[in-house]
């Protein structure tokens, strides 16, 4: 809910300006909220974005909406935008209250002497950073984060409460860090004195059974993570820094929620990882690619730019770019629609075979 003391109003010129929309006014208004038709009242912009909240004009209280080109109104004022939902990306920014944080450097928190901070850099309560740690100006660093030695982090930058950032980091500008996120802990990599089940079933394809006492011996990570300008990651992500080089994240790059990205992985520009993706080590994913919820991949696997991988495929070998992929084990799209029609065609033959099964037992 909005702070009644800092809401502001908008004429609908000003609001159709911002948005880059088509205005046909019925009557004069102020705007100071959107939302949906039904929930509106006449000082907010109903979001019509859709069928259905089009049709919910008809009962709302609103005096104005934005809808699709090509949709109008006799009762209401609309604004017609051409891609609906980036206008109301416009909108919600235009409205939107950044979280509290304090000025300058809160009693609480603990800065190393040699930290550099840049100009209008905010320290919440309980934070700590550790020595050698650089800040870019206009960064604001929320309660109770903890950013490890010699970390790198640039210009105008929002961590939110909750995070964790390993020693060596370097952060772009423009990042946002959600809640609770975990970058450059250590990587999951350990080793055996001789092989293990794993090893043993890649290239035996059999599990043995004489490693009753084999000992798993920690492999520890002495890199870190790097992760470019205007990137986002959703809370309680995790990524892992590099066993020796880094693990890298790409320049504009939106991650989700409980996301697990390994040690060494390379995620290009651009790309979009939805929630609970887990992305194993050494992976190598190019740029805008789209990998959807629960998608999990094993190591050292390659996927190509502009490629789509669909919700909780299994990715088991490397793709080329622009593929579209789907299923556990992942194949590309149009052969997996070749598996679902053969699938079907073998189901009619076991239902033909049913028919004339007492033939043959005759």
């Amino acid at each position: 809910m909005r702070d009644i003391d800092t809401m502001k109003e908008y004429s609908l010129e000003e609001i159709s300006e911002i948005v880059g929309g088509m205005l046909t006014k019925v009557e004069d208004v102020k705007i100071s909220r959107i939302g949906p038709p039904l929930l509106a009242d006449e000082s907010t912009l109903a979001l019509a974005l859709n069928e259905d909240e089009i049709d919910n004009l008809s009962q709302t209280k609103a005096k104005a909406a934005l809808v699709p080109i090509g949709v109008t109104s006799e009762l209401i004022s609309t604004i017609e935008a051409e891609r609906p939902r980036l206008a109301m990306m416009k909108l919600l920014h235009l409205f939107y209250m950044p979280p509290e944080s304090t000025s300058g450097i809160h009693p609480t928190a603990t800065v190393h002497p040699t930290a550099k901070l840049g100009e209008n850099v905010s320290i919440g309560p309980n934070v700590v950073v550790s020595r050698n740690v650089s800040i870019g100006k206009n960064t604001k660093i929320l309660a109770n984060t903890y950013i490890g030695r010699s970390v790198q982090i640039g210009e105008n930058c929002l961590f939110h409460p909750g995070c964790n950032i390993g020693d060596n980091a370097i952060i772009g500008n423009k990042v946002i860090l959600q809640h609770g996120v975990s970058i450059a802990a250590d990587g999951f990599s350990f080793v055996t004195e001789n092989p293990n089940n794993v090893e043993n079933a890649r290239q035996e394809g059999n599990v043995k059974e004489d490693n009753t006492d084999q000992k798993i011996y920690k492999i520890p990570s002495i890199g870190s993570v790097v992760i470019g300008d205007d990137v986002e990651i959703g809370a309680n992500t995790c990524i892992d820094k590099g066993t020796i080089e880094n693990t890298v994240i790409g320049e504009q790059t939106k991650i989700d929620n409980l996301v697990q990205i390994g040690h060494n992985c390379k995620i290009g520009k651009g790309c979009m990882i939805v929630s609970q993706v887990g992305i194993a080590g050494s992976c190598k994913i190019g740029d805008r690619v789209v990998i959807a919820g629960q998608v999990g991949m094993a190591d050292h696997i390659e996927i190509g730019s502009d490629s789509i991988v669909m919700a909780k495929a299994g990715i088991t070998r490397s793709f080329p770019e622009k593929s579209i992929l789907i299923g556990a084990p992942a194949v590309p799209r149009k052969d997996f629609i070749k598996q679902m029609k053969t699938m079907k065609k073998a189901e009619d033959l076991v239902n033909k075979f049913k028919d004339y099964e007492h033939l043959l037992k005759d």
